[in-house]
């Protein structure tokens, strides 16, 4: 569906002798709609398995439920970031009826290849998009071209409204939100997330565009254990950089690799 499309005017020069001709000292301009920024989920791989992450995407506010979760099925600007939920999926609409959403897709829905661990995933992952561009607290219902979702993929059902899964056991616990992958901006940089990690301590380093690291300190989140803010700025020299947030590891490896987020930018 298109969600939003510009008009583009060409002409030639004015006729004095033709009334239709364009006036050439006016123009006709057309204003870009309002938008806002909504959390979209993708899917990571991480040592405590799948994980859903969140990019924060510019949707307008007109058609912000329905621009999110065709941002989900599009795909992330992120390259760690993924989606399973079949590119030609088309939104159809999107309601919401105090604290009851329906989700309205097309038949291509219903076509992918994932395990019952990446089809549980999915549904968080819709779930989690749609609700943080309405409301956190509501249940979600899925239709497929207008009638109840049902079995899907083969491993899971939907047959009733879905809420969020606890976010500790579904989200990954290192989340950057700003800056955004891709920013060209300049220095101080604000680096900007959301981490649920042990003792609210995080890692954090900056690599420069051949892998060596430039900078690298700890941060806090305001609260350990659960998910909690964190904010600081880094002054760095114009280039080219990676971000990344780390999750402090008390195990010494033994859970696993520790999970982690990073963001590409350029310092101008």
């Amino acid at each position: 569906m298109t969600l939003a499309a510009a008009l583009v005017f060409t002409g030639c020069g004015n006729d004095d002798d033709d009334p239709e001709a364009p006036d050439p000292t006016s123009s006709v301009t057309s204003e870009a709609p309002e938008t806002t920024r909504s959390g979209v989920y993708y899917v990571v791989d991480t040592r405590a398995g799948l994980r859903l992450a969140r990019e924060l995407r510019a949707v307008p506010d007109d058609q912000a439920p329905e621009a999110a979760v065709a941002a989900m099925i599009e795909g992330a600007a992120d390259p760690d970031y993924t989606t399973t939920w079949n590119p030609a999926t088309e939104v159809l609409g999107v309601t919401d009826e105090g604290g009851a959403i329906t989700v309205d897709l097309s038949g291509d829905a219903r076509t992918t290849n994932v395990g019952s661990e990446g089809a549980a995933l999915m549904v968080q992952q819709l779930v989690y998009t749609v609700t943080e561009a309405l409301d956190e607290d509501a249940a979600v219902t899925l239709l497929i071209e207008g009638e109840p979702a049902g079995e899907l993929w083969g491993v899971v059902a939907w047959d009733e409204p879905v809420v969020r899964d606890d976010p500790l056991g579904v989200r990954v616990l290192i989340q950057i939100d700003a800056p955004t992958e891709g920013l060209v901006t300049s220095s101080p940089l604000r680096i900007e997330g959301e981490a649920a990690v042990f003792e609210a301590t995080l890692g954090w380093r900056v690599l420069d565009a051949d892998g060596q690291e430039v900078q690298a300190g700890f941060t806090m989140t305001e609260q350990g254990q659960t998910f909690a803010p964190f904010a600081f700025p880094v002054e760095l020299e114009p280039g080219t950089y990676t971000v990344e947030i780390i999750e402090d590891d008390p195990s010494g490896g033994e859970g696993g690799t520790p999970m982690s987020d990073t963001r590409a930018v350029t310092i101008e």
